[in-house]
């Protein structure tokens, strides 16, 4: 048995607490509001974020950082990624030399340009640092359907440790070395899944779905590979598997938002409406950022960021991909133009 803290007590943070909890792992929630503490405590059930979710009476919660982060095996980091930086801030002083931080978020530092374990590794240099990503709702997980993620650690005993905490009969769990390919999947696909809610928000149909995510995947892969991310990453769990689910399911927050931004709101109004952090908005300008210091062509994600930032009707971004210059699918594929 591990002792475990989750810090962030959002739906994924709240959904692997159970799921460690059922592993039979000694389980620690931290959340820097005191009423959302205050309401798990009383209702055992985060009726906000997770409802229909029992939560287990012996789980401790907590708005006391250093009694979630000292003496813990492994510290599960899963607030939004907005607030990566800040929080491992004010875990530093707290985290003893060698303990494990798994980074469960996704996004990219808009400034930076950083990935969040960099964040961490950046902020709390004594740390060893992994991260949890794949093809995972939490509302799936909390209720305990089968769900295969991955486990992304630069040593293969961190990740194999992780991977016995994990993994149970509902929860596979795949290890992997590529940090930094699975975290920029994970972060880029919610742009690509902004674009997929708003053709849904415009009306189009299953050909448009399709063509976003194949073409969306390609984009991702072609930046992930140009910063020394693998191919075999992003045509895995944390590459096309998590694009898919994420432009696909009305549980993805960014195509929620996505679709309303479709049908005419602001990005401002359909960050409010879904009232969750919709990660993709705060991707999509550090994805662009990405795109030019390695010289490389996001024409959705650009699009994307027209929409959001620049005003652009989404039915002119359609049109601007649509009408790109003709183009070969896959120019690594050789013509014989003897036959």
């Amino acid at each position: 048995m591990a002792d475990i803290s989750i810090i962030g007590a959002g739906s994924w943070g709240t959904a692997l607490a159970v799921l460690l909890h059922k592993n039979g792992h000694k389980v620690t929630v931290w959340s820097i509001v005191e009423a959302e503490i205050a309401m798990l405590q009383k209702e055992r059930e985060h009726k906000d974020k997770l409802p229909g979710v029992r939560l287990p009476e012996d789980m401790v919660f907590t708005t006391d950082l250093a009694e979630a982060v000292r003496d813990k095996d492994v510290l599960v980091l899963a607030v939004p990624s907005p607030y990566t930086r800040t929080t491992s801030q004010s875990m530093a002083p707290l985290v003893k030399e060698g303990q494990i931080i798994v980074n469960v978020a996704k996004g990219i530092e808009e400034n930076s340009l950083l990935t969040l374990s960099q964040i961490i590794e950046e902020e709390i240099p004594q740390a060893v640092v992994a991260v949890l990503s794949g093809p995972s709702h939490a509302e799936e997980v909390g209720r305990g359907i089968p769900t295969t993620i991955v486990v992304g650690a630069r040593k293969k005993t961190t990740a194999e440790y992780l991977q016995n905490i994990f993994m149970n009969e509902v929860f596979r769990v795949y290890i992997s070395p590529d940090m930094l390919g699975i975290e920029l999947g994970a972060a880029l696909k919610n742009v690509v899944a902004l674009a997929a809610g708003i053709a849904d928000g415009l009306g189009y149909g299953d050909n448009t779905k399709a063509a976003l995510i194949t073409r969306g995947i390609t984009e991702i892969a072609r930046l992930g590979m140009a910063m020394g991310g693998k191919i075999e990453t992003f045509s895995g769990l944390t590459g096309i598997g998590d694009l898919i689910v994420t432009c696909a399911s009305m549980h993805s927050r960014n195509r929620r938002a996505g679709i309303l931004i479709g049908k005419g709101y602001t990005m401002e109004q359909a960050m409010d409406e879904v009232k969750m952090v919709v990660e993709g908005v705060y991707s999509a300008k550090a994805a662009m950022g990405l795109a030019a210091r390695y010289d490389v062509q996001l024409p959705i994600i650009e699009q994307v960021n027209k929409v959001l930032f620049e005003g652009m009707p989404v039915d002119e971004a359609v049109k601007n991909l649509m009408l790109r210059d003709k183009k070969i699918e896959n120019p690594l594929i050789p013509w014989d133009d003897t036959m």
